[in-house]
């Protein structure tokens, strides 16, 4: 059976819809780097998903050819992911969705070293006929974080942040943003056949405990 980070890292992937703490250990992402409103058409975003998901089906079905990485093991491809930030803002302004910039990713197995995914992204370019060369192998550590599952529009995010950020203050912690530690989503639902009403959203975001 393909192994499921989704299923393997409930605590990471599945939250309840109250917000809990969580260490966050690091991991491993293919990664893409833009700015820009996600949701108009034809944007660097919506190309980012494009590359990402590339390189993820490559490595996934390399099984099927003759490039044999060690370690391999069958895998559900994970969620997409995002992070994101705006210059001058703690967190992010919804209103402002032109002034985004973010890394949007894709979780990596343990087995994939920087060579195989440097492998993969030349793999990708050439069958796929897409330039991937924008991708970047990005380990990242988040550490202590609040998350919650977020169910609905991405548009009514605010009040559940606002949720999140009573829960911090009445239990003495504080949020943490710096240039290393960002809003994160975790997106479950697949938006093109899902009601808006019934998307699944984690909502992460690095905090601190009150000295």
């Amino acid at each position: 059976m393909a192994f499921d980070f989704k299923k393997e890292y409930k605590e990471f992937y599945m939250p309840k819809n109250k917000p809990q703490i969580v260490i966050v250990p690091p991991a491993n992402y293919i990664a893409v780097r833009g700015m820009g409103d996600p949701n108009e058409e034809g944007s660097a975003y919506k190309a980012a998903i494009g590359v990402l998901y590339a390189v993820a089906y490559t490595i996934k079905m390399s099984k099927m050819g003759d490039h044999r990485m060690e370690g391999f093991f069958d895998f559900v491809v994970p969620p997409l992911e995002g992070f994101w930030w705006q210059e001058g803002v703690a967190g992010v302004d919804y209103s402002n969705k032109s002034t985004f910039h973010w890394i949007s990713v894709i979780r990596l197995p343990e087995f994939v070293t920087k060579a195989e995914f440097d492998w993969a992204v030349g793999e990708a370019t050439r069958k796929k006929k897409l330039d991937c060369s924008g991708a970047e192998f990005l380990t990242i550590d988040e550490g202590q974080c609040v998350q919650i599952m977020h169910i609905g529009p991405f548009d009514d995010e605010p009040a559940t942040v606002a949720l999140m950020d009573e829960y911090l203050k009445a239990n003495g912690y504080e949020n943490d943003f710096s240039d290393t530690r960002l809003h994160h989503e975790i997106y479950l639902t697949d938006a093109r056949k899902v009601a808006p009403e019934k998307w699944k959203t984690v909502i992460r975001r690095p905090v601190r405990k009150v000295e």
